[in-house]
């Protein structure tokens, strides 16, 4: 899966370029949503691009398991920054914090709406890959559940994200997420339009035979835009 998460930096990367003449930001301030025990999306916007992360995550284990990798690497010394959500009801209540300012966010969020369901497309992965029906597949290969699913599943994570982002709209530039089904998409532009989004992208991508895509979001009217710009990446 590196190349999809790679990917989607590199998208964030000409999102990010696009308000920026063209030319991607010196300084990125990113928020990772959901950064999991394996710290991806933070080695790879670290190493590549030389951003600076706050990673979130409401599993304490995969945050200590993140802290783990963090102190052994030294491209992320004094570059991640990691935090707890402590109400898995939340996306971004609780870990932004007042002074906070980033210039980008981004989340692999959990596809399904119960264990049951998450198990049976594994099941079916499996059964395409091998021609075998396993009793007990390994979830999504090796996924926590809480990257997997959450009540409601993505639709409802997705309008939990949507409604929150609008609190802190003059603190993020972009708020984006991945966003797994091509259906979920027109609620998510029906809301965002309703809670007042200036723009709203979807960037599609594809890595082989498999097609993904982001939705990107802004409150920043084009004075707003000017003004994060000229503040933040030209200053």
């Amino acid at each position: 899966p590196i190349p999809g998460r790679a990917d989607y930096i590199h998208h964030l990367a000409d999102l990010l370029a696009a308000c920026n003449d063209g030319t991607v930001p010196p300084r990125v301030n990113v928020l990772d949503v959901g950064v999991g025990a394996n710290c991806v999306y933070p080695i790879i916007g670290r190493s590549v691009y030389g951003w600076r992360f706050v990673g979130s995550d409401i599993d304490p284990v995969s945050l200590k398991a993140a802290k783990a990798i963090a102190d052994f690497n030294p491209a992320l010394s004094g570059a991640l920054t990691l935090r707890l959500q402590a109400d898995a009801g939340k996306v971004f209540a609780g870990v932004i914090q007042r002074k906070d300012r980033f210039d980008v966010t981004l989340c692999n969020p959990p596809f399904h709406a119960s264990a049951e369901e998450a198990e049976a497309v594994s099941r079916r992965k499996v059964s395409n890959l091998t021609g075998e029906v396993p009793d007990k597949p390994v979830l999504n290969f090796g996924g926590q559940h809480a990257e997997l699913w959450c009540d409601g599943g993505e639709v409802a994570f997705l309008r939990t994200m949507a409604q929150e982002s609008r609190e802190f709209a003059e603190q993020c530039c972009w708020f984006t997420s991945l966003v797994s089904r091509e259906a979920h998409l027109h609620e998510l532009y029906r809301q965002l339009r309703k809670l007042g989004a200036k723009q709203v992208k979807t960037v599609n991508m594809a890595q082989g035979q498999k097609i993904s895509r982001f939705v990107a979001w802004t409150f920043l009217d084009n004075a707003a835009m000017a003004e994060w710009r000229e503040e933040r990446w030209q200053g």
